[in-house]
């Protein structure tokens, strides 16, 4: 008799990473960490102002038989302009955080780019619509017997109104 397999959600992670990954993998990330920790790694304030656009790995010498240490990479920030210079002034700290997350010497050095963040701004949620004008509206549909679905319809009515 065979155990049956537990069913339970799978994370959204395990989806994405197979398709995310070519496209990681051209702009010389290994994995999507130093994308999604990128606060974390190096700080709100520097994250507010910069993400990681691509590393530049160098390309491996063809001496044949000498086992040489690889040469650090060169992470490529895109920066907002007004930031640029304190980020590069930052940048010392910048490395050491990055290579601490990566727990060996990775980056030699940062390469800014200036432009806009691609970020997304969150939304401001819309105010709530007006008590006494949704109580109004209620009130004129009398025909509505379900008390939920009228209050639900003088909400909606109220929040159009208001627009």
């Amino acid at each position: 008799m065979s155990k049956p397999a537990s069913s339970f959600p799978r994370p959204l992670s395990e989806f994405t990473a197979a398709s995310l990954g070519g496209a990681l993998k051209a702009q010389g990330f290994a994995s999507s960490e130093i994308l999604t920790r990128w606060p974390a790694i190096v700080g709100a304030e520097i994250a507010a102002h910069s993400e990681p656009m691509k590393i530049n790995w160098p390309r491996p010498k063809s001496d044949v038989g000498e086992v040489e240490q690889a040469e650090p990479a060169t992470l490529v920030l895109r920066v907002e302009g007004p930031m640029a210079l304190e980020i590069q002034h930052q940048s010392s700290v910048i490395l050491e955080r990055v290579n601490r997350f990566f727990g060996w010497q990775a980056i030699g050095r940062l390469a800014l780019r200036q432009a806009p963040l691609r970020r997304k701004v969150p939304k401001a949620r819309p105010a709530p619509p007006d008590p006494a004008l949704t109580a109004r509206l209620a009130a004129d549909m009398t025909e509505i017997e379900d008390d939920a679905l009228r209050d639900a319809l003088a909400r909606l009515g109220s929040a159009i109104k208001t627009k």
